[in-house]
């Protein structure tokens, strides 16, 4: 039996060098299965494609694909799983957050037979700043209210997976894409496997908390269209609150006739309508430029260089 570890890189020149022998303990301990190491370079800027290259040559379980620049992370997830072989297939961070020591242990529980997928999940975020973690928390709450995705708190990328999981992960093509939320949209039977929180083993983050926000907001507009429902009500209760206050106006005038005096509550609420408004049209801009992206149909990845034969170069 084949397992692929799929394993996005994107300046990992660093860690790389521990990572190998890490995976090379597990794989050692694992000896009744094939390994593929299927590392994808994120059009890194650093060595990590010199590196990929040295642990190709001393080890044909390591290839490799090199984009031609950086497509980002979920590009990389799926270039892996467009090219993975194996009968199981694994995807884990190349920064050992994802702890390879955990893979015999998710293997056990696939062949057990009872789940067609095992994930893993962080009970502690030991080390993170606390609003970062707090906001993590709040997104999860909210994506699994407003969404048909099932995601876990806490849920990491790292997972292994029998083929016909990877097979519809594969199908589906779409450009913008959350894999934690395409995982939970799929269904299939998952195992969660919870541990507590890794520091990165060397290197930096690649994700500032401006980024995560970004993704997050990416996520809930691929998998909700609840934003835009809000955008709806919010316009049919502003509606009928200007219809309450020209109501207001024309009586104050037809009694008092004074039609100077509140024009500071009138020149708030022009802001606040106004700005709600645009809030709105924003929203719909977030949509409408997510389909844009849809239909041009441009490939999720294209990859520059490999180690691999016939390899899917271009999807």
């Amino acid at each position: 039996m084949l397992i692929s570890l799929i394993i996005p890189c994107y300046n990992e020149e660093e860690v790389l060098p521990l990572l190998y022998p890490a995976l090379e303990d597990v794989m050692g301990r694992l000896s009744r299965f094939d390994f593929e190491l299927l590392f994808v370079n994120d059009g890194s800027r650093d060595g990590t494609l010199q590196v990929l290259r040295q642990l190709a040559r001393q080890d044909s379980r390591v290839q490799f694909l090199s984009f031609s620049r950086n497509f980002g992370k979920e590009a990389a997830m799926y270039a892996g799983f467009c090219n993975a072989r194996g009968d199981y297939v694994a995807v884990m961070d190349a920064d050992m957050q994802d702890p390879p020591a955990l893979l015999p242990q998710m293997i056990e529980l696939l062949e057990g037979g009872a789940y067609d997928s095992v994930a893993t999940r962080r009970v502690t975020r030991q080390g993170e700043p606390p609003i970062r973690s707090f906001c993590a928390r709040m997104f999860y709450k909210l994506i699994n209210r407003i969404s048909d995705a099932d995601i876990v708190d806490g849920a990491r990328d790292f997972r292994l997976m029998r083929r016909e999981m990877v097979d519809a992960i594969v199908s589906m093509g779409e450009y913008n894409r959350f894999s934690k939320g395409i995982f939970g949209w799929i269904g299939f039977r998952t195992c969660w496997l919870p541990y507590e929180n890794v520091e990165r083993a060397a290197g930096e983050t690649k994700w500032s908390f401006w980024k995560l926000f970004k993704y997050s907001i990416d996520g809930i507009i691929n998998f909700s269209q609840v934003p835009l429902s809000i955008a709806s009500w919010g316009g049919i209760l502003l509606t009928a609150l200007s219809f309450v206050m020209i109501t207001f106006i024309v009586a104050r005038k037809l009694l008092f006739g004074d039609p100077v005096a509140g024009w500071p509550s009138l020149a708030c609420m022009i802001t606040f309508i106004g700005g709600i408004q645009l809030f709105c049209l924003g929203i719909m801009g977030q949509y409408l430029a997510k389909t844009y992206l849809e239909v041009k149909k441009r490939p999720h990845f294209i990859i520059a260089e490999t180690n691999r034969e016939e390899a899917v170069k271009v999807k």
